[in-house]
């Protein structure tokens, strides 16, 4: 009898969690969402969902999670205290903690977000990017690698491969704003407190500590010296 039991051992503990788990799939299927394997989804808190919403194996749900309608949760993905917008996609291995995250966006695979992160409408945050109280708006992309920290970047603004926002100078933490339309060449670090200002290019390897305006190019590198005729030393 599965409807009084006791909890007075580890395995009977187990047990316990298990129906529990059974019982809260059963009402997101109920109620139209699509769990690929209910015996590997672990809810540890309340899940609304909307229409057609899919959620795949090795899924932890904790905490208040709200998603939207065709919402894809893909693989050993981690999501506590998240909302999730309209016909977006959590790819696999991400994890989502506080954080919010708008319609059509595709987050992941391998992707953090962590509190106070706020990623708008049509967003892209890719593999092996985290980001912290941080917004990224409408149509704007962090594909690859990077890390955004107390920063703000506004609409369809691309973030280059290997950018980060060095935000902690050892006591405080400080802000970074990028502005709309703007490019952020891949291996920039961005050394907050500092503004991009928006139609801005940063260009790939600077080291950006002085604001850039709107409109402007900003290049915070050496400039490239080759040696003609070289050759290494021999032993």
């Amino acid at each position: 009898n599965d409807e009084v039991k006791g909890a007075n051992s580890k395995n009977e503990l187990a047990q316990l969690e298990g129906i529990y788990r059974k019982m809260k799939a059963e009402e997101l299927i109920n109620n139209g969402v699509t769990v690929a394997d209910p015996a590997r989804l672990d809810i540890r808190g309340e899940v609304v969902a909307g229409k057609d919403c899919l959620i795949d194996v090795n899924v932890i749900l904790e905490g208040n999670v709200t998603l939207g309608d065709n919402v894809h949760i893909g693989p050993n993905t981690i999501l506590k205290n998240v909302t999730i917008g309209n016909n977006s996609k959590i790819e696999a291995f991400s994890h989502l903690d506080s954080a919010t995250v708008g319609d059509g966006c595709v987050i992941g695979p391998y992707a953090r977000l962590r509190e106070g992160s706020n990623i708008e409408n049509s967003a892209k945050v890719g593999n092996f990017v985290e980001t912290k109280n941080s917004t990224l708006g409408n149509g704007s992309k962090a594909n690859h690698f990077t890390y955004l920290g107390d920063t703000e970047v506004g609409t369809s603004t691309n973030i280059g491969a290997g950018t980060i926002t060095c935000n902690y100078d050892g006591t405080n933490k400080h802000k970074t704003t990028i502005g709309d339309e703007s490019f952020i060449g891949s291996n920039t670090s961005l050394v907050a407190p500092v503004t991009v200002g928006s139609n801005a290019t940063v260009a790939a390897g600077s080291v950006i500590t002085k604001d850039v305006p709107n409109g402007a190019l900003g290049v915070g590198r050496s400039k490239q010296n080759n040696k003609e005729n070289w050759s290494k030393k021999k032993d």
